[in-house]
């Protein structure tokens, strides 16, 4: 875990970051080199990322926090570089030079692995601090992240974004991204004819369908059965969870009442379960229905970014901290949540949680309130960004899980994970 050449970090799942650091610190050193070349060293920024400059330098509290989540870093031993390997970015200067470059590219394949948090990999070790914990929490400050977001998204829904969709070695066309996505064109709807197979963005190819019949709804008429809502990769099962709970502390308690936004309905789910699982970097990135039941009301919850538990960060940080945070963040995170009243009364009402880790982490949320669902309809989908996501029971209903579900285990879309009856 020390951020030394060649080291392999085995916690950084779902792909979103590579396990080298020989990967990440090649990345981080072009970056930087890039954006300091003296012919673009002074290079205006956009003026979404000026904003976030004039935001930080005008509120006492956040130019302080800045410059602390800095300077709160050690510089010694293994904190002399970032977790990329690369000597620390040491001010917010730097920082934001670096999300000016960010938020006009799409996202390659590099060095056979995807880099997949570019601005994770900038902030990995800040986020550990106290200071980043408390600039990361603020609402003001994820704000300004979501504009910035917003200006990328917009990059990579535009045809600008589709240089990356080629044969090229970083291309997402390209031999190593092949073996990464094994059978692409026998299994996502494409034209492998058509220039950048017939994608139209980044977001385009990002968000893509599996064709007909490849991922079948098991179970379709079996109303005691829970399907997969996402390809996905098990994180943690959960019972007896609580109506409020410490989820900052050792463990990462699931906290029904910061999970669900306050929601009137948190109380029904005391003493449920809850299934969580997330999403690999290179797979398929939308929600289906679980049950059949009817939508009874869909939430969006703005949230944070960048803050992860406080039992991940110093004195003694994980590299990984993100990903081990995927409970944690299920109560402070940017998330969509849906309400289903499942046909299955042994069920009742059963939530939908989608989770947004990090970068552009966009949750669209396309059912609304009274459509009526069967399993494996389209709920919504993620947009480019980390991504966990879970289902949640009440203590009504006793789970069942099939035998093939256990921690980390690789769940394809639309399977089936459990059965249910009275509790």
């Amino acid at each position: 875990m020390s951020g030394q050449s060649g080291k392999i970090v085995k916690h950084r799942i779902g792909g979103w970051l590579p396990r080298s650091h020989d990967v990440l610190r090649s990345w981080l050193d072009k970056k930087i080199a890039y954006v300091e070349h003296p012919d673009r060293r002074d290079d205006p920024l956009a003026p979404v990322i000026r904003d976030f400059q004039y935001f930080i330098e005008h509120d006492s509290t956040v130019y302080m926090g800045f410059h602390q989540m800095f300077e709160q870093v050690p510089t010694e031993g293994r904190y002399v570089n970032d977790p990329t390997g690369q000597p620390q970015v040491r001010d917010y200067l730097l920082m934001l030079k670096l999300f000016n470059n960010i938020i006009v590219t799409a996202p390659a394949f590099e060095q056979n692995e995807l880099v997949g948090f570019p601005i994770n990999a900038v902030l990995d070790w800040p986020m550990g601090t106290p200071a980043g914990m408390a600039m990361f929490m603020r609402p003001d400050v994820n704000e300004h992240f979501k504009r910035m977001f917003d200006v990328w998204a917009d990059f990579l829904e535009s045809p600008a974004s589709c240089y990356v969709l080629d044969d090229s070695e970083t291309g997402w066309f390209g031999p190593p991204a092949t073996v990464a996505i094994p059978d692409f064109v026998d299994t996502y709807i494409c034209d492998p004819t058509a220039q950048y197979h017939g994608y139209k963005s980044w977001d385009d190819f990002f968000t893509r369908l599996f064709r007909p019949g490849v991922r079948p709804i098991a179970a379709p008429d079996d109303d005691s059965i829970v399907n997969s809502a996402c390809e996905s990769t098990v994180y943690r099962l959960a019972s007896d969870v609580q109506l409020t709970d410490s989820f900052w502390l050792k463990g990462q308690p699931y906290s029904l009442t910061h999970m669900l936004d306050y929601d009137d309905s948190a109380p029904q789910f005391v003493g449920g379960t809850v299934y969580q699982a997330f999403l690999a970097a290179t797979k398929y990135h939308r929600w289906h229905a679980p049950v059949r039941g009817t939508v009874v009301r869909t939430v969006m919850v703005p949230g944070t970014y960048y803050a992860e538990s406080p039992e991940e960060g110093f004195p003694t940080p994980d590299v990984a901290g993100p990903n081990l945070s995927q409970s944690f963040i299920t109560s402070t995170a940017a998330r969509a949540l849906i309400f289903i009243q499942a046909a299955n009364s042994d069920i009742g009402l059963m939530c939908f949680m989608a989770v947004g880790m990090a970068e552009v982490s966009t949750c669209e949320i396309t059912v609304k309130e009274g459509d009526q669902v069967n399993k494996g309809d389209q709920l919504g989908m993620f947009h480019f960004g980390g991504s966990t996501h879970c289902l949640l029971f009440g203590p009504q209903t006793k789970i069942t899980y099939a035998d093939n579900i256990a921690i980390g285990a690789d769940v394809w879309l639309n399977s089936s994970i459990a059965q249910v009856s009275a509790a």
